[in-house]
């Protein structure tokens, strides 16, 4: 008889500080992490920076809220306002949510709105491919989007 093996991940908390990061590539890195196994916890979602033209950005995320089911809008799809669902669902985007693999990950992911008290004492990691590298006028918070959408911070 074959001896069957357990693979056991690694369940590693990682706070991941989104300030001034562009947004898609900091999620990636993020899915990444989760589908290795750790825990992994955004802060400061409304900082994360999308790059692109301002108002092409706004109208881009306008047209999507548009979007609803035909015979009965309260039946979805349903769009986030708030830059920390924002985030999470594009990190969601970015795994397999149709996989037991992907549901699990994503259950380990956790995102906040600044910086909540018990993690203030935490390192916070970032990523450097994912830093910003042009004056901050170049590109647009997500805390700015979210107002436009309809946010009330």
């Amino acid at each position: 008889m074959a001896e069957q093996k357990t693979v056991t991940k690694q369940q590693k908390t990682i706070v991941v500080d989104a300030a001034n990061c562009i947004a898609g590539r900091m999620c990636s890195h993020v899915s990444k992490l989760l589908l290795q196994g750790n825990r992994v916890t955004i802060v400061n979602a409304e900082r994360a920076m999308l790059s692109g033209a301002r108002y092409k950005t706004i109208e881009l995320y306008k047209e999507h809220l548009e979007i609803n089911s035909v015979t009965n809008p309260i039946h979805g799809p349903f769009h986030p306002r708030r830059p920390d669902t924002m985030i999470s669902k594009m990190v969601r985007g970015m795994v397999p949510k149709r996989k037991s693999s992907g549901i699990e990950a994503f259950k380990h992911l956790r995102v906040y709105i600044g910086v909540p008290e018990e993690m203030k004492g935490a390192k916070m990691e970032s990523f450097a491919d994912s830093k910003i590298t042009k004056p901050e006028s170049y590109y647009i918070s997500m805390g700015d989007v979210a107002k436009e959408l309809g946010w009330k911070a």
